[in-house]
């Protein structure tokens, strides 16, 4: 049962004594054959016991059994166990996110480690790719030196 508390929101109703009670002002119960006037009351009547007994609810608290607690208590303790292993999952999340951002990091070493050897290479080449003492006899060994700072 769906309640339709914004329909009237805003508009003005004429309301005499000849008109029924469910197009009078406030909320209609059409259960209980009654009119309640703000949302208040209308919610304290859906759960009060003159309606409850009219929808056939009793309100009486029936007495339980042995069995019937041990069930019970056997269905919190399922209910806890599957709480445990939603926990469990995010932890997992968390673990598998933490190992990505190591690898992550890994790799970025990894080619930081290979510019600079590579940069080390071209650094001790100096004559861009020439044997060292071949450069050092042209003399282009001892000119302006590396622009490159480790």
């Amino acid at each position: 049962m769906q309640v339709d508390l914004e329909g009237k929101l805003g508009k003005s109703q004429v309301i005499t004594k000849t008109t029924p009670s469910a197009g009078q002002g406030g909320y209609y119960c059409n259960v209980c054959d009654c009119v309640v006037k703000d949302s208040i009351n209308y919610l304290d009547h859906i759960n009060g016991k003159k309606h409850q007994r009219n929808l056939g609810m009793s309100m009486k608290v029936e007495r339980s059994s042995l069995e019937q607690v041990k069930a019970r208590f056997e269905l919190n303790k399922r209910k806890q166990e599957e709480k445990k292993s939603e926990y469990d999952f995010n932890e997992r999340m968390k673990e598998l996110q933490e190992e990505e951002e190591k690898q992550k990091a890994y790799r970025k070493e990894r080619r930081k480690e290979k510019k600079r050897q590579h940069s080390a290479l071209t650094d001790d080449d100096g004559g861009g790719g020439m044997d060292p003492q071949m450069a050092a006899m042209m003399g282009f060994s001892g000119f302006g030196g590396s622009s490159k700072n480790n």
